[in-house]
């Protein structure tokens, strides 16, 4: 196996963690829906949020109205619900730390700009990482190979020589599909295992 010259890795469950329960739990407070027919809702509307199609006031109003309300939250008390299931993944920051010193680093995440404004200022590591690459910003989002292709392209070695970290097996399936090295992330020790395993000591 060639030299990893950069890792990638996603955002949700690998540097900060979201529960989802969480938001449908605090949804559900709110509007009165129930908390199964919410996510059963929110994973119809995912994919449209995490590429920039459903966003700011349209975005608001679908929410609530998932949650159960015709009337919209008022805007800063949305953005706190919205945000509410966020915390940042502590483990992995002296890692990071090391990582940065030794290779490119890049983020590669399915993300909305709501969520990304509020995480964005948790984590300073990001200023140092080689590229990001955000979905609601490129307009495309995995498991599309075109995100992942950009991500090689910004990335700026060949496929082979980058490892992708994701908690989500489909989306490192088609990592892999692409030529690189794809890990499933469940942990921040085995993350740290499974870079040693690619020559990346940290």
């Amino acid at each position: 196996m060639p030299p990893i010259e950069a890792v990638v890795l996603d955002l949700g469950n690998v540097l900060v963690f979201h529960d989802d329960p969480i938001l449908f739990q605090r949804m559900s407070a709110w509007g009165g829906a129930d908390p199964s027919n919410i996510r059963t809702r929110m994973r119809e509307l995912w994919d449209a949020i995490n590429r920039g199609a459903l966003a700011g006031h349209e975005l608001r109003r679908t929410i609530c109205e998932v949650a159960g309300s015709s009337v919209p939250m008022e805007e800063d008390a949305f953005i706190e619900l919205w945000n509410c299931h966020f915390r940042v993944h502590a483990e992995m920051l002296p890692i990071l730390d090391k990582l940065l010193e030794r290779t490119k680093v890049l983020l590669l995440t399915n993300v909305n700009d709501l969520h990304w404004r509020y995480v964005r200022p948790l984590l300073p590591h990001l200023d140092r990482f080689h590229a990001l690459v955000i979905s609601y910003d490129e307009k495309m989002a995995k498991p599309d190979r075109e995100i992942f292709q950009l991500a090689i392209q910004r990335a700026g070695v060949p496929a082979g020589r980058i490892a992708y970290f994701d908690d989500v097996q489909a989306f490192v399936d088609v990592a892999r599909s692409l030529g690189i090295a794809g890990r499933l992330f469940t942990d921040a020790p085995s993350f740290r295992r499974q870079l040693a395993e690619l020559g990346i000591t940290v």
